[in-house]
C-alpha cells in the first residue's frame, strides 16, 4: 500500500529541524516500504522488527562523493564512520549508543558475508573490512537499528548494515575513474595530497547462470594521522643541543606541550577484485558463490619541525626556545612503517522456496592470508634506509560463519522464522625483531598472542499479525560461547615467558519482542524490546600490543556484556516521504570498555574491563521528503543522547561520566535539486558535538591531537548524466575547510572529480 506523507507536516518538521542545528539527513530507498516494524528488505527470513534506513545506488550516485564503500553511510541517521582518509583500513562504525572504539557492537554484511572483524572491539585491527566492496557494485544498503531480531547475534546492539550488490539479468558493464586533491595545512605541515581511483564491473546472464565481476584500484596520500609531541618543562634551561622549530600547544588534558613533528603520512595502493556466480538450479533453488580479494600496500613517513645547522632533527637532548627536551628515537620512528596485506573472502549460499517455506544455507570465510607490518626501530633520518625494527604478522587470523535459516508462512497470520548459527574467530599475532625493518627477514620472536572463540546458536521468531493493524513479534536466541587456546608470549614475562590462558565458556538466552500498530492510514507505531549478549572477542581476551611506552594488555577473565534495549518509534508516511520519531533506551551491564593506567615503570597500559553499568537514552528525529518543492528533495535527522556510566567499582571516578566517543548530538542534512533529469546538485552537512576518549572524561581540551572535538562538515556534489552511457561528477568535501580532531587530525578541504562509462 502506498502511503503519502502530509506535506504540511513535513514542511513544519523541516522548519523545526532547520532551527535546531546543522542537521541531519539521510536518504531512504525509493522502494523502501516498511521501515518501522515489518522487515520486507532486511532479509525476509530474518524479518527483523527494527527501525531501518536505506540508501540506493541511485542516491549514492546523486548525493555522495564516494571513493570507498564506507563513504556511502555518512548521511544516514546516527551513524559515524571514522574514516581518516581515502583508503583508510581503520574505519570503524559508531552508532546511536556506541562510539568508534566499539566496533564489535555493530554488524556489517555484504551479500550475507560478514565484513565486521569480530576478532576485536577497537578502531584498529578490528575495523570492518570495507575494502571487499566498492561503491560501483552496490544495489542498496539497509541499516537496522538495535538488537531486536533473534536472527542476529548480540553484536547487533548498535546496528546491522546489510549491503546488497548487483546481480545482472543481462549484459552490463561499467568503468569508473576518479581523482581527488586535499590541501592540508596545520602546524608545520603544508601538503597537496592527491588520490586516484579506478573501477570496472562486468556482468551477464547466460541461461540459469549469472556472472558478475568487479575490480577497483585506489592510490592515495594521506594527511598526518599523528603528531609528535613533547611535554614542555615547567622551568627554562640552557641544557641540550640548540634547535629551532615546533609549536607550543596543550594536549587534551590541558598540559603544555611542544608539537615537534608529524607522522603517519600514508601512501597507499589498494586493489580489490570480486567474482559473483549465481546458478538457478531450478525455478525455486539458487546457488551463489562470492569470492573477493583485497590487497593493500602502505608506506608511512614522518617529518620533523625541528632544525639545527645540519638540517632536520629527530631525536636527542635538545634545547628549544630555552627549554630542555629529551626526544627518544621512537618518537618519530614509530610513525615510519609499511603494510603488506592480502585478505581473501569467500561465501557460498543456497536459497530456495518450497510452498510456504523459504530457506537459506550460507557459509562464509575471511582469511588474513598475508598481513605484515614493518616498523622502524632506530632514529631518523637513518631509519629511512633500513636498520633494526620489528615485523608484526597476523597471517592466519580470520573467521568463518555458518547459518541455516527458514521462514514458514504458517497461516493464521503467523510468519515463523528459525535458524542455526556457528562461527569461529582465530587470532594469530606474532611480532619479531629484524635487523632491517624495510626488507630484512624476521629473527627472534618478542611478542605473540593467539587464541580462538567460537559460538553456536539457535533462534526462532514469530511475526503474528493478530489483526490487520496489529502485529506482534516474539523471538529468542540461545547461544553457547567458548574461548580457548589462548597463549601469550614475551621475553619480559617472568618467571615464564609463555602464558597459557584459561578456557572460558558461557551460555546465554536473549528474548526479543516487538509490537507494531497502524492506528490510521499513513501512521505506524512500534514498541520494541531486545536483550542481547555481546561476548568478549578473541583480541580483548588474548592480544597484547606494545607501541613505544604504550601497552595494550589482554584480559582473559572477561565476561559477556548484557544489553537491554527498548525503542518506541512513531512514523507518519512511508517510502520516500515520511517523518519518524524514535525514543530509545539502552542499559548495558558488564560493559566491555577499555581503561588506561600506568605500570610501575611508567609505561601506559590499556586493558579492557567489565564496567558494571552503562545507560544510554535518546531521541532520533528523521525526515525524508521527495519533491518538497518541484525537483527538490530534502532529508534529515537529528540525534540527541544522554549516555552515562552509572556504576564502575574498578574506577569510581568514572561514575556519572560519559562513555568514550559518544557525542551528545549528531545530525546531518542532505538537499538535492534536479534542474533536469540529467543533472543533480546536492549540498550536505554532518555535525557532531564533542566527546571524550577516556571513561573518566579527564580531558578538558578537545581541539588538539588525541582530543575528540565537535565538527560541522559541509559537502557539495554535482552529478551529470551527459549521455545514456557517459556520466560525470564533481565534488567538494569539507567546503569550509574545518579543522578538527577525532583523536587523529581529519581531512581538510578536498576536491574530487569522477567519470563513468556504462554499456
Amino acid at each position: 500500500m502506498k502511503i503519502t506523507t502530509s506535506r504540511a507536516a513535513v514542511r513544519a518538521l523541516a522548519l523545526l529541524a532547520s532551527a535546531a542545528a546543522p542537521y541531519a539527513a539521510y536518504a531512504e530507498a525509493d522502494d523502501q516500504r516498511d521501515i518501522v516494524v515489518t522487515a520486507q528488505k532486511g532479509g525476509p527470513i530474518e524479518q527483523a522488527p527494527s527501525t531501518r534506513a536505506s540508501i540506493t545506488a541511485r542516491q549514492i550516485e546523486e548525493q555522495v562523493n564516494a571513493v570507498n564503500i564506507e563513504d556511502t553511510l555518512k548521511y544516514l541517521p546516527s551513524l559515524v564512520v571514522r574514516k581518516r582518509h581515502i583508503g583508510d583500513t581503520q574505519s570503524p562504525l559508531a552508532t546511536r549508543t556506541s562510539g568508534v572504539g566499539a566496533s564489535a557492537r555493530s554488524l556489517i554484511y555484504a551479500d550475507g558475508a560478514l565484513l565486521s572483524a569480530l576478532i576485536g572491539n577497537n578502531n584498529t585491527s578490528a575495523s570492518p573490512r570495507w575494502g571487499l566492496v566498492s561503491p560501483q557494485e552496490v544495489a542498496r544498503i539497509d541499516i537496522l537499528y538495535g538488537p531486536f531480531s533473534a536472527a542476529y547475534p548480540g553484536n547487533a546492539i548498535g546496528a546491522v548494515v546489510d549491503i546488497t550488490t548487483r546481480l545482472p539479468e543481462a549484459l552490463e558493464g561499467e568503468v569508473n575513474a576518479g581523482i581527488s586533491l586535499q590541501n592540508f595545512k596545520q602546524y608545520g605541515t603544508s601538503r597537496a595530497l592527491p588520490a586516484s581511483s579506478f573501477g570496472a564491473t562486468l556482468g551477464d546472464r547466460v541461461g540459469p547462470l549469472a556472472v558478475f565481476a568487479s575490480f577497483s584500484h585506489v592510490t592515495s596520500d594521506s594527511q598526518p594521522i599523528a603528531y609528535v609531541t613533547a611535554n614542555r618543562p615547567t622551568t627554562p634551561s640552557a641544557t641540550g643541543a640548540p634547535s629551532t622549530g615546533g609549536y607550543d600547544d596543550v594536549n587534551r588534558t590541558g598540559a603544555a606541550i611542544r608539537v615537534i613533528g608529524a607522522g603517519g603520512f600514508e601512501h597507499q595502493m589498494q586493489d580489490f577484485a570480486k567474482l559473483k556466480l549465481a546458478l538457478d538450479v531450478t525455478r525455486d533453488i539458487r546457488l551463489t558463490y562470492v569470492g573477493g580479494l583485497f590487497r593493500n600496500g602502505t608506506d608511512s613517513t614522518a617529518e620533523s619541525y625541528l632544525q639545527n645547522a645540519a638540517g632536520p632533527v629527530y631525536a636527542g637532548s635538545l634545547n628549544i626556545d630555552g627549554y630542555a627536551y629529551t626526544v627518544a628515537p621512537s618518537a618519530f620512528s614509530n610513525n615510519v612503517y609499511s603494510y603488506d596485506q592480502r585478505h581473501w573472502s569467500h561465501s557460498f549460499s543456497a536459497t530456495g522456496s518450497t510452498g510456504r517455506i523459504d530457506w537459506q544455507v550460507i557459509g562464509t570465510l575471511y582469511d588474513f592470508a598475508r598481513d605484515e607490518q614493518r616498523v622502524a626501530g632506530t632514529a631518523l633520518p637513518g631509519a629511512t634506509n633500513g636498520g633494526a625494527g620489528t615485523i608484526t604478522r597476523l597471517d592466519g587470523t580470520g573467521w568463518y560463519t555458518f547459518d541455516t535459516k527458514a521462514l514458514w508462512q504458517a497461516g493464521g497470520g503467523h510468519r515463523i522464522g528459525a535458524g542455526y548459527h556457528r562461527d569461529r574467530y582465530t587470532l594469530a599475532s606474532n611480532r619479531y625483531a629484524t635487523t632491517d625493518w624495510i626488507a630484512g627477514s624476521q629473527s627472534a620472536l618478542n611478542l605473540a598472542s593467539s587464541g580462538k572463540t567460537q559460538t553456536n546458536a539457535v533462534w526462532a521468531q514469530d511475526a503474528w499479525t493478530i489483526a490487520q493493524p496489529l502485529t506482534v513479534t516474539l523471538g529468542g536466541r540461545y547461544e553457547w560461547w567458548k574461548a580457548y587456546d589462548g597463549v601469550n608470549f614475551s621475553p619480559t614475562f617472568l618467571p615464564m615467558p609463555t602464558i597459557l590462558q584459561p578456557t572460558r565458556s558461557a551460555n546465554r538466552f536473549s528474548p526479543k519482542a516487538a509490537l507494531a500498530w497502524t492506528p490510521a492510514k499513513d501512521w505506524k507505531v512500534s514498541l520494541s524490546f531486545g536483550e542481547a549478549y555481546r561476548f568478549p572477542t578473541v583480541t580483548e581476551l588474548y592480544q597484547a600490543v606494545t607501541v613505544g611506552a604504550n601497552q595494550q594488555s589482554p584480559n582473559p577473565t572477561l565476561g559477556p556484556e548484557r544489553a537491554l534495549s527498548e525503542e518506541l518509534a512513531i512514523q507518519h508516511g512511508d517510502g520516500d516521504r515520511y517523518v519518524r520519531l524514535s525514543l530509545f533506551n539502552e542499559v548495558i551491564s558488564d560493559a566491555l570498555l577499555s581503561q588506561t593506567g600506568l605500570l610501575p615503570g611508567g609505561a601506559s597500559v590499556a586493558f579492557v574491563q567489565n564496567v558494571d553499568r552503562v545507560r544510554t537514552r535518546g531521541v532520533e528525529l528523521a525526515l525524508v521528503e521527495r519533491d518538497l518543492l518541484p525537483r527538490f528533495d530534502l532529508s534529515g535527522s537529528l540525534t540527541l543522547v544522554d549516555p552515562r556510566i552509572v556504576a564502575n567499582a574498578a574506577l569510581p571516578t568514572a561514575i556519572g561520566k560519559r562513555p568514550p566517543q559518544i557525542p551528545l548530538r549528531k545530525a546531518t542534512i542532505v538537499a538535492t535539486y534536479r534542474p533536469t533529469d540529467a543533472i543533480s546538485l546536492t549540498a550536505a552537512a554532518r555535525y557532531a558535538s564533542r566527546s571524550y576518549g577516556t571513561i573518566d572524561n579527564s580531558e578538558p581540551v578537545s581541539f588538539t591531537y588525541q582530543g575528540f572535538g565537535s565538527y560541522v562538515v559541509a559537502d557539495l556534489r554535482a552529478n551529470f548524466r551527459v549521455t545514456p552511457h557517459w556520466q560525470m561528477a564533481v565534488g567538494l568535501d569539507n567546503v569550509a575547510n574545518r579543522k578538527y580532531f577525532l583523536f587523529h587530525p581529519f581531512p581538510q578541504r578536498t576536491m574530487s572529480a569522477e567519470l563513468t562509462y556504462r554499456l
